[in-house]
């Protein structure tokens, strides 16, 4: 069996011979006949040799490679005499031109897929190393500005390079990973708290996103959906949705998904799993109100998901949730929202109210199985995606 360190290299050998065809492709396209001509000349014959003796470095994905030359540009010149004299708009001929640059993005596609599967499992295992071990790193952090070397940084550092070759050029390093890499290399205590408030929560928040299970298919049956609305389907359809399929980091995407899609809702992010009272992940995320007699109003909002299908929500889960958001500060927190699978009971309702009432911050909102419902009867994406049906 290929080990995943030997697959990586020969992948990494087919994306550099992919960079070598694609440059070969562009130095063609000035040589690609636009009209009636005759001929060759030397140096595009030499980039068709050259072609040929790229395409065995690209090795086959599900069966499929790269096999077509490219144009022989003496025919296709001559071709478009013939469409010239017959009146007839060359676009086919133009299509077959192009067609290198079309399998090459194919092949692109199909290479970027097979990499983001083989690493999908040893990068979930990373984040859980990293997640385990930055608390750790930052409650025995010293005091001063010197910096700071353990054997469990070390280990951070060292999953942290693993993801970034793990993800090779298939993932863009978006949001903070180039902050990450700089603080790791400084590594002085301020760094590592960066690292563990801002740097990993974004990153992870970003990888989570990018997972695996946003670009492959859900299967699907094999029928002709316009044929079968056409057939007047008889019935009534199920509204339930069914909240013991999911586990709680399940039910944590489940809201970042849900809540990235909501308009006047922007910069959702992952908290660190370790920080909240219930050991469950807060979402960070900015509420936009606009104001038409004036600027729009930013504010922040601390989400806590509580995955609980057994039990309600207790009075006691709300004073506890209020009392973990100045770990979360600064920016100031102007908005709680708790989300849950179940149900809140009535003197947890009376006492968010009264806390909303007095006009104490942040404010409160509640939201039960019954809104989440409401709102994902718009997004059935989402319940499909996360099998939420019965």
């Amino acid at each position: 069996m290929t080990s995943l360190e030997e697959l990586l290299r020969e992948m990494d050998r087919a994306a550099a011979n992919l960079a070598k065809l694609d440059a070969l492709w562009e130095r063609a396209q000035p040589h690609m006949p636009t009209g009636p001509s005759a001929g060759s000349n030397r140096e595009y014959d030499d980039l068709c040799r050259h072609w040929d003796v790229l395409l065995s470095g690209l090795p086959k994905i599900n069966g499929w490679t790269v096999t077509e030359p490219l144009p022989d540009i003496d025919s296709a010149g001559r071709a478009f005499l013939d469409y010239a004299e017959e009146g007839i708009p060359p676009f086919n001929l133009m299509n077959d031109l192009e067609a290198p640059g079309r399998d090459l993005d194919e092949y692109r596609f199909r290479l970027a897929q097979a990499r983001r599967q083989a690493v999908n499992e040893r990068a979930q295992e990373l984040v859980a190393l990293i997640d385990g071990l930055l608390p750790r790193i930052v409650t025995a952090l010293p005091d001063g500005t010197d910096p700071v070397e353990t054997p469990e940084m070390q280990r951070v550092a060292d999953a942290f390079r693993e993801l970034d070759r793990l993800l090779g050029d298939t993932t863009e390093r978006r949001g903070r990973w180039h902050d990450m890499a700089r603080h790791l290399r400084f590594s002085e205590p301020h760094d590592w708290r960066d690292i563990d408030t801002l740097d990993w929560p974004d990153i992870r928040g970003n990888l989570e996103t990018m997972a695996l299970t946003e670009v492959d298919p859900i299967p699907v049956a094999d029928i002709d959906l316009g044929q079968a609305a056409a057939a007047h389907p008889a019935g009534g359809v199920t509204t339930e949705l069914v909240w013991k399929n999911l586990d709680e980091d399940q039910f944590e995407r489940l809201l970042f998904d849900l809540l990235r899609g909501l308009p006047n809702y922007q910069n959702v992010q992952w908290l660190m799993k370790t920080r909240a009272a219930d050991r469950g992940r807060d979402l960070s995320l900015e509420r936009v109100i606009p104001d038409a007699a004036g600027p729009v109003r930013i504010e922040r909002v601390i989400v806590q998901a509580k995955h609980w299908t057994s039990k309600s929500i207790a009075p006691l889960e709300i004073q506890q949730s209020l009392a973990t958001l100045s770990t979360w500060e600064p920016p100031v927190v102007r908005n709680l929202i708790i989300i849950t699978s179940g149900r809140f009971t009535t003197d947890a309702v009376a006492v968010a109210e009264k806390h909303n009432n007095d006009g104490k911050t942040p404010f409160i909102d509640l939201w039960p199985d019954s809104q989440l419902e409401a709102m994902l009867a718009q997004r059935p994406d989402l319940i499909e995606a996360y099998g939420l049906r019965a």
